[in-house]
């Protein structure tokens, strides 16, 4: 099983730009898909967008599409969600996730999480 630390939330322009990181320890990061997903004041949680284990696919949510990217480094066993113009409703606990196969994009395919990181976007 991963264990799973994010950071890098804060306070951010509408506009603006920042990069989430997520710190896994475990033997099975470098084998296992990552998910990003936010959670939003009294809405659903839903998912941002996935990596493969090997960085070579990635689904990215409709909402965020060619505004976000995701990355890993297996050797650091990081994965990063970096978020450019950001707008008032990205606003929201973001969360990074585990899936124990090496490609997942459906949010019932994560099984370990992280314990959030709050982000904010001011307009």
């Amino acid at each position: 099983q991963v264990q799973l630390v994010a950071s890098g939330g804060g306070l951010v322009q509408a506009g603006g730009s920042l990069r989430l990181s997520c710190a896994a320890s475990g033997r099975t990061f470098s084998s296992s898909a990552m998910g990003w997903f936010r959670q939003a004041p009294g809405k659903e949680r839903e998912i941002v967008g996935s990596i493969s284990w090997s960085g070579a696919l990635t689904y990215y949510a409709a909402s965020v599409k060619g505004r976000f990217t995701i990355s890993r480094d297996n050797r650091k066993m990081t994965v990063y969600l970096q978020m450019n113009s950001q707008k008032t409703e990205d606003t929201a606990v973001y969360y990074c996730a585990a899936s124990v196969s090496g490609w997942a994009a459906s949010p019932n395919s994560f099984s370990s999480w992280g314990q959030g990181t709050q982000v904010t976007v001011s307009s």
